[in-house]
């Protein structure tokens, strides 16, 4: 069963005013190296993944993967994939078989509620997830819900900020991850309440939010956790910048920076949007007003069809190399393969041409990187 997510009522496009773009004068000399080391770069990076998901062995040292998770030479790819949380790996193998390649990161949601053994929501890298994770990286989107318990039962940004949920949550799941750190060495992405540009006055003043997010980051600290990358995502709807400023917890707190803007023409009664009609606007406007120089995640892309041109939304798809190489700093992109809440609003992929589409963007080198 998908787990719940905030509406995203549609909301105006907006576009920001051009933004000046250093430039340095080069020389010859240095022309020419630069053109040198791009020939190696892309010789070092070039083919896809192989059946196996495994890169090509001739991607230098240079392309490995920093500290945080950020891939030099190129962008992650990855996506949300429908699942309930026993069936996660099925479904991210049969996303794989239609796509064509193993993913880099495979996002799932979990809710604050009491951590027991038998209720998954609750539990952060659930077998499930620690078996996708194997292969792949995970981002965990950590939700203030207790989905399905009492009005009561309903975390406040307060009372985490308050440290009111750390020995029953907060403490229990910051453990849990420095476990799966100390036993495999690997790292996890972790967002805190994602979209939270929504979610505000009923869960907290945006004061309140960074509170608790600083909350938790220092938790996990001061418990000695290593192995998680700071994820902030927002919704990235413009109407939402002054929220956006005041919610930001601080570049000592956040690692990446997600937004989610879609294609959702039917779905909210939109107009259609080219992929890069959804993402430029956002992107330009987080790298003025917010962070010039932290990595950047498509945390949630995706497009509606159109019944009308079937092969609407394969070309839409087909944007999304060229685009993501244009954005500046972007170095993950994740697809949302499920819906949004309310009529025309599938936003899976539809059908054959969409999927080869698909299968041949996320096949470009550039989106084909060494996982360590």
């Amino acid at each position: 069963m998908k787990v719940p997510r905030p509406y995203r009522p549609h909301r105006p496009f907006w576009r920001s005013g051009g933004r000046g773009r250093r430039r340095t004068v080069l020389t010859s000399a240095t022309v020419a190296l630069v053109l040198l080391l791009a020939v190696l770069v892309l010789r070092d990076t070039s083919g896809p993944a192989d059946e196996g998901g495994t890169r090509p062995s001739g991607q230098g040292e240079e392309c490995r993967p920093t500290e945080l998770l950020e891939p030099p030479c190129g962008a992650w790819f990855g996506a949300f994939v429908q699942h309930d949380k026993s069936d996660l790996a099925e479904k991210v193998h049969a996303y794989e078989e239609n796509v064509g390649r193993k993913l880099d990161i495979v996002y799932t949601y979990h809710d604050m509620s009491a951590v027991t053994d038998s209720r998954l929501e609750g539990q952060l890298l659930t077998e499930q997830e620690q078996r996708v994770g194997e292969t792949r990286m995970l981002l965990l989107s950590w939700e203030s819900k207790w989905w399905g318990g009492t009005k009561e039962q309903q975390p406040t940004w307060k009372q985490i900020a308050d440290g009111d949920l750390d020995d029953s949550v907060i403490d229990v799941q910051a453990r849990r991850i420095k476990e799966y750190g100390e036993r495999t060495g690997k790292k996890v992405f972790l967002s805190f309440d994602l979209e939270m540009d929504t979610r505000t006055p009923a869960s907290g003043s945006p004061e309140e939010y960074v509170r608790a997010y600083r909350h938790i980051h220092d938790r996990f600290r001061d418990l000695g956790v290593d192995n998680v990358v700071w994820t902030w995502v927002i919704t990235g709807y413009l109407n939402h910048a002054d929220l956006f400023e005041r919610l930001y917890p601080g570049d000592g707190y956040v690692d990446w920076i997600g937004y989610n803007q879609y294609n959702y023409y039917r779905c909210h009664k939109a107009d259609w949007l080219s992929f890069a009609q959804t993402q430029h606007a956002t992107h330009d406007w987080i790298r003025a007003h917010i962070a010039d120089d932290k990595p950047l995640m498509l945390s949630e892309f995706g497009s509606a069809d159109d019944p009308g041109r079937p092969e609407r939304q394969a070309d839409w798809y087909a944007q999304v190399p060229r685009v993501v190489k244009e954005l500046d700093g972007v170095k993950a992109a994740l697809q949302w393969n499920w819906r949004d809440p309310g009529p025309h609003c599938d936003l899976a992929v539809a059908g054959d041409t969409a999927w080869h589409s698909l299968r041949e963007a996320v096949a470009d080198p550039y989106f084909n990187q060494p996982l360590k």
